[in-house]
This record gives C-alpha cells, structure tokens and sequence, in this order.
C-alpha cells in the first residue's frame, strides 16, 4: 500500500478544491440586433444586410467543440439564448445549434432554455417554430408600454408590437419573462406605474425591473436625455412599482427580477449562487471550475473576428484563473442581489475552500451596520443592504 501523501497546509489555503463541481450552464451569445439602442452596453451590433447566421453557427458549433474537453460529461441544467438579439435568427438555426448541442453534452431532458426577443422580431408561426426547436421560455424586451418612452430610449418597436408580442408569446410559451425599464427620460410615477400595471394584468410569470442607467460607452453617456428623474424621485418609483408587484402577487427574488411562485429564472439563479457557466459565441464570458481551479475565459468580441478565430480552432481571446483573493468579492457580488440570501454553506461549497477569516470579520462589521443578516443557516443583505448594496459590496473589495 503506497503510504498516504500529506497536502501541504499552505497549498489548503491556497488553491481550491472541489469534490462535488458546480452546477453547469450554457450561455450562447447572438450578438446582432435591428438598431443598437442608445443606453445598451452590452455586446451588440447593428445588423446590415443579411446576418450570416449558418456560418456563425458554424462556429458555435465549432466554440461548443473547442471547449468540451473542460465540461465534458458534465449535466447542463439550463441554456440561455442572449444578446443582442437571438429572436433575429431562424427557427431552423437554433434548432440546429440546440440538436448539436444535445449529441455533445447532456442537457437535462428539465433543463429551462431561454431565448431572449424582441417585440418587433415576433411573428406566430416563427414563435411557434421556436417552441418546436426547443425553447421553453422567452425573455421578451418590452422596456415600456408608452409609446413616447419606447421613442425616447431607440426601440425599433412601437406600443402596439409591445403588447402583440405577449400576445403570442402567451399562445406558444406558458413560461415568459417581460423586461422594463423606469426612471426614464420625461417619466412621471404615474407614468411608470401604469407600465407596470399593465404588464401585471398580462400575467406574465416573471417581470425584470431595471433602473434606466448611463453605462459608459453609450451614446446616452455621453449625451445624457433631458429630463432624467433624479435619484430621490428614482428611488419614489421603485419603492412604489416594487409595492405594486408584491401586492400582485410577484415575489422579489432578486435586485431587478420578481416572479410567481416557483417561475423564477433558473439561469440567472446559477449567476446569483455562483454556479458555473459555458459562455460560446462572440465575446462571451465564462466561468469554469474545475478539481482544483475556477477559470474564467472571454471569447473574441467582435462577431467577424469571432467566426474567422473560432472557424480557425481559436475562439478564446482570454483565460485566466481566478484568484483566490478574489474569490469572496466575486461570491459576494453575486450572491448579495438575492433578496433572501444563500445557504451558509454555499461559499465553501462554490469556491472550494472555507470562507477566509478577513472576510468572516467583514461580515461581521456589515451586520453591525445594519446591511447584512446572517445564521448558521443565511446569509443575506437586509432591507437597507439592498437599498445600499454597491456599498455593501465595496467593504468586501480589499477583505
């Protein structure tokens, strides 16, 4: 019998390591969309002519290929269709992409696969052929009911496509998400309220709530829209809309996400409990663990270089391992946006190692400014954390 190998205590402290992995993901990014919006920062571009969509799932195809060899064997619990805008592509291109996807990895026969939509992308019998592919769940960009609102953040739809889009979406999925938007431009809480109502009174299983925000390198930051609420009459909005919701039965779950019960989005749940996640297409980001390391990669951003570099065996533009320093911090960032926290376990369980005794000692200094509850059982923000919660995060950045 070989004699039993001691590990180094430092090497304990130091690297990660996991008996049981993380819960898998795939994130698919599609990165074109009619007219790029002028507060999106996100990684899209405006489609001019024909978007080559059999090549670029070619090399999705190709990406998914490349990347096996870190998951392989590995249940995928969930799939998400972001962008951009996935609704762009055919039926028949997703349900290509999905059935290679299926003779690759183990996508579980329950997993929850999203596709995100626009309202003026939908047609009946596109939206039907989705659901055939596949699809079982929409997440469907409304922003606003009004038609000035919609005019004034550079949505391509107007109201009338905004409410014929839940209309079919009702019909082909039992299982949607609506995206809105406050606080924006010229807005009255009247204004705002009545945005809400009316995608309350559609029944939608699960709404998405985002303050309007000036992300940098957007055309709105750098040239701010008039009449932008202040943040005393922001905070008014959200505090009402937020009562509204809870009243009609929608539960916060998360910063910007409210959702009947058992509707919440299992997807953006993964991202909130730091379960892992496969991010392939054009400038997608992932995060990977493995036995003893979390890896983070980023493919290349700009959708030709993409195809050209992945077609090529190369859709990687940047990999690195996430340090051990940065562990509590990127934990933290993501668990503390759920409204009632994470299991006390789950820092172990996710980083694979204990929760250092700094960070321990910052939590404690939290709790005692009121932002933070926790047990042996949660840990999660208060009402006041939530309220405050890039402060909250910012005690974490140098524990």
């Amino acid at each position: 019998m070989s004699p039993a190998v001691a590990i180094p205590v430092a090497r304990l402290a130091a690297t990660p390591r996991f008996d049981v992995l993380p819960p898998l993901s795939l994130y698919v990014h599609i990165p074109w969309c009619v007219r790029k919006c002028p507060y999106c920062d996100f990684n899209s571009h405006e489609a001019r002519g024909d978007v080559p969509e059999a090549r670029y799932v070619d090399a999705l195809i190709a990406d998914l290929e490349h990347a096996l060899p870190q998951v392989y064997g590995r249940e995928i619990h969930t799939v998400f269709f972001g962008g951009g805008t996935p609704s762009l592509f055919s039926p028949e291109a997703i349900d290509r992409f999905l059935c290679a996807a299926r003779a690759r990895l183990p996508i579980r026969p329950d997993a929850e696969i999203t596709l995100e939509a626009n309202p003026g992308t939908f047609e009946q019998a596109k939206f039907a052929a989705f659901r055939a592919a596949g699809i079982d769940r929409l997440s469907i960009g409304i922003q606003s009911f009004d038609a000035r609102h919609l005019a004034a953040l550079g949505r391509v739809h107007d109201a009338a496509q905004a409410h014929r889009a839940v209309e079919i979406a009702e019909r082909s999925f039992d299982n949607f998400n609506l995206d809105l938007m406050y606080a924006l431009p010229g807005q009255t809480p009247d204004e705002a309220a009545a945005d809400v109502a009316t995608a309350v009174a559609t029944g939608a299983p699960h709404l998405s709530l985002y303050h309007l925000t000036l992300e940098p390198n957007t055309l709105f930051h750098k040239r701010p829209p008039p009449g932008l609420p202040d943040d005393d009459a922001a905070a008014s909005m959200q505090d009402a809309l937020e009562a509204t919701l809870a009243a009609a039965g929608y539960r916060h779950y998360e910063t910007s996400a409210f959702a009947r019960p058992g509707r919440e989005c299992r997807h953006n749940l993964g991202y909130w409990t730091f379960g892992d996640y496969l991010g392939i297409g054009a400038g997608a980001h992932g995060k990977v663990s493995q036995r003893e390391r979390i890896v983070r990669e980023m493919r290349w951003k700009h959708p030709r270089e993409y195809v050209e570099r992945t077609l090529a065996g190369e859709p990687v533009q940047t990999t690195h391992d996430v340090a051990v320093a940065d562990l509590p911090f990127e934990f933290l960032m993501n668990a503390l946006r759920l409204v009632d926290g994470v299991d006390a376990t789950l820092y172990a369980a996710r980083c694979g190692m204990p929760m250092p005794a700094a960070v321990r000692a910052t939590l404690d200094a939290a709790e005692a400014r009121g932002l933070l509850t926790r047990d042996h059982l949660r840990l999660g923000p208060t009402a006041l954390g939530r309220r405050f919660l890039n402060d909250l995060l910012e005690m974490f950045l140098d524990a």
